[in-house]
């Protein structure tokens, strides 16, 4: 269950200002997650840059201005993100409880039923493999 590309830290901190907002500019990114990773405009860029090339977010034009959107979904990224960090890091051979997300402030209830789903099936994958 692993997305296209996995992002690093910096390009989930994008990606999940792109999943509350559905699209933005580098500048509204940038305002959003600047102060957050101590960086300048010109990193973001070339962030965002790095993620179109990936796969991971798409580039358009709206009213003169670079617009983009996130090509990975959420819930599907964050099961294969949180999959991966039950495996490799906590040694888990199972799926994390869907109770360990109810505290999200990114997820809405039907979205941790998505991801509840997914971990499930993630681990039935691995069971039988």
């Amino acid at each position: 269950m692993n997305p296209p590309t996995t992002p690093s830290n910096a390009e989930l901190e994008l990606l999940k200002c792109l999943w509350r907002h559905e699209s933005c500019s580098a500048r509204e990114l940038h305002d959003a997650v600047g102060p957050k990773l101590e960086w300048s405009y010109s990193s973001t860029r070339k962030t965002l840059e790095r993620m179109v090339d990936k796969g991971l977010v798409g580039e358009g034009v709206e009213r003169g201005l670079n617009i983009y959107r996130a090509r990975v979904g959420k819930v599907a990224t964050l099961a294969a993100l949180s999959a991966d960090f039950a495996r490799r890091v906590l040694e888990i051979d199972g799926p994390l409880p869907a109770q360990a997300f109810a505290d999200s402030r990114l997820l809405s209830e039907g979205e941790l039923e998505q991801l509840e789903s997914l971990l499930r099936d993630d681990a039935a994958k691995d069971r039988r493999a």
